[in-house]
């Protein structure tokens, strides 16, 4: 896996850890898909194999970037990317671009050879911005229990 620019590209990118358990939490309704549960927050933090980058203004978090990386007993590790978003006022400006290429050298620092994500068919945004990134579009089933899908 190569990404283009693995030096950081904006310096408002910062990588979230436990001391930024209360600014993930303060964040207004809008840029997550459901509000912020601080249990839930915490875990994720605090867990190594659980990244999450952010563009910032000040104390706000104006686009975010999340991902696990994943471990094979077959493979190297590679990187499931969760979820990327960015607030309605603050789209088209590249954050999620740079987010998403930040998010994938680190992982590549942390030895992830490989990173993948879905998406909806319909989502031409997010389809348009990883073709942009030189992924390749591939197809596949998925399958959910419990609404997993679910927004």
């Amino acid at each position: 896996m190569n990404c283009p620019s693995l030096i950081l590209p904006d310096p408002r990118i910062h990588r979230l850890t436990l001391a930024d358990l209360p600014r993930l939490c303060a964040t207004p309704a809008g840029l997550f898909d459901n509000p912020i549960d601080p249990e839930q927050a915490e875990a994720f933090l605090r867990n190594p194999l659980h990244l999450m980058l952010a563009m910032l203004e000040g104390e706000i978090i104006l686009a975010f970037a999340s991902g696990t990386i994943l471990l094979h007993p077959d493979k190297p590790p590679g990187l499931f990317i969760n979820e990327v978003g960015t607030r309605p006022a603050h789209r088209r400006r590249g954050y999620a671009k740079a987010l998403v290429k930040a998010l994938i050298a680190q992982a590549n620092a942390q030895g992830c050879t490989t990173a993948w994500l879905g998406t909806e068919p319909d989502n031409l945004p997010a389809r348009a911005l990883y073709q942009s990134l030189d992924a390749q579009e591939e197809s596949f089933i998925g399958y959910a229990w419990g609404g997993a899908f679910d927004a």
